[in-house]
């Protein structure tokens, strides 16, 4: 049983962590997105509105260009410094001239590229699912950018997300989560350290402890200069018993001589 116990709290450990990290990354992805936006707004009003951003990235609304590029796709942006960075068949995001659809972005493929009456390029752009060709022709300074990537189905991510069950349940849930989980933790360190500071209180001695140690300690050293003051005496064994030689007289030895 015990064992069971400890495997599947592994497994839930396991899980709320591969969960714990991907909210993580997807809110670190949404922050990018949005510090990109919000910097590349703040050039937008600096510089004016011919200011057009190194990349940029749209929402496809509408069908023509399925089934390469489907509806609620996202498409990524590179702008065109030069019309030699641009050939026929290339997918572009353009500011639409036609009368139908005036200043409206577009994502079109490019049929064909020719010059108009002044002599400037122009680029005759026609949708894949559309059956004739755009009725404007493209200049260059009214293209936004070349499309070098196509995420697929990423608008109907935006789409929730910019919905209120999405806000709550992508953003602001995760958001409470992740905080709730670093609360925890914090509230875990406080109280092992709380423990730890009583433990530590424990250990300290008491001052009367302290005190009567002390006193124990002054009369042990008293009684030891009070022995040293005493005579000493020493340990005699009864049966050793101490034999004095007698001197000889010098005076009888000196007569038997004579």
């Amino acid at each position: 049983m015990k064992d069971n116990k400890t495997l599947w709290r592994k497994i839930i450990h396991i899980i709320s962590k591969i969960l714990s990290w991907t909210l993580f990354v997807i809110l670190l992805l949404i922050a990018a997105f949005l510090i990109y936006y919000y910097i590349a707004n703040q050039n937008y009003i600096k510089k004016g509105s011919g200011y057009e951003p190194k990349f940029s990235i749209y929402t496809i609304a509408t069908g023509s260009m399925v089934p390469n590029i489907n509806v609620l796709d996202a498409v990524i942006n590179k702008k065109v410094e030069s019309p030699n960075d641009l050939k026929v068949g290339d997918v572009i995001t353009f500011r639409s001239t036609s009368v139908l659809t005036a200043n409206m972005t577009i994502t079109h493929r490019i049929k064909a590229i020719e010059t108009d009456e002044e002599g400037n390029i122009c680029y005759i752009t026609k949708g894949d699912a559309n059956n004739v060709e755009d009725d404007s022709c493209t200049k260059l300074n009214n293209i936004i950018g070349k499309v070098i990537i196509r995420i697929p189905g990423l608008g109907h991510i935006q789409k929730f997300l910019a919905s209120k069950a999405g806000w709550l349940l992508c953003i602001l849930i995760p958001a409470l989560f992740i905080i709730g989980k670093d609360i925890m933790k914090l509230t875990r360190l406080s109280s092992i350290n709380e423990n730890a500071s009583k433990m530590g209180e424990k250990k300290k001695k008491d001052p009367r402890k302290v005190m009567a140690e002390k006193k124990r300690k002054e009369q042990i050293k008293r009684n030891l200069l009070n022995e040293s003051k005493e005579p000493k005496s020493y340990y005699k064994d009864p049966n050793i018993r101490v034999i004095e030689k007698k001197k000889p007289n010098k005076v009888k030895e000196k007569r038997k001589k004579k």
